[in-house]
């Protein structure tokens, strides 16, 4: 079972932090600022150049750093350690950014983060904790088991292309 750790950096409403939730229940161990991940370490980074895939399973632990999406690229050059992956495109269902591409809440990237590495019960356990939850794998059914079921970053890489063209296609203009 995938480890999870959170770095909460304290730049979002407390009330409506994911994160903090997940240490509150014991589902993460919250960590400081000073945190070095191992190489056994998944830093989920939405900056990554490598997409997260099945092949990754080898993993221990999953590190998310929650903040706000306003001063993620700040936040996410830091020197963390650890292997660091974005995930592939996923519709939110948090309240706040629903239905929108990529603005996940950090429960639902570490949700999705054990879907696709196989660990498809303890994701519907961890998005259970919110009302809003299962509706994360309502919306991402289809390419998530596309994501989980790929053998290589590269055909995770072509299920997101499949499924979310009309983000690629401006990319190409």
């Amino acid at each position: 079972m995938l480890g999870v750790f959170a770095l909460e950096m304290g730049q979002d409403d407390p009330t409506k932090c994911t994160a903090k939730k997940m240490v509150h229940m014991d589902l993460a161990r919250g960590v400081s600022r000073k945190f070095h991940a191992s190489d056994k370490v998944i830093v989920l980074n939405p900056y990554a150049h490598r997409v997260l895939s099945p092949p990754d399973k080898g993993a221990k632990s999953v590190l998310v750093i929650d903040c706000s999406w306003n001063q993620a690229q700040e936040v996410f050059f830091r020197r963390l350690g650890g292997k660091h992956r974005r995930l592939p495109v996923l519709l939110a269902a948090n309240p706040t950014n629903y239905a929108r591409a990529g603005t996940l809440s950090s429960l639902e990237a570490v949700a999705a983060t054990m879907y696709i590495l196989g660990e498809v019960e303890e994701a519907e356990r961890y998005l259970s904790i919110y009302k809003w939850g299962p509706t994360f794998l309502t919306l991402n059914q289809e390419p998530l088991e596309a994501y989980r079921r790929s053998r290589t970053e590269g055909r995770v890489l072509q299920a997101q292309r499949e499924y979310f063209p009309h983000l690629f296609e401006r990319a190409n203009d």
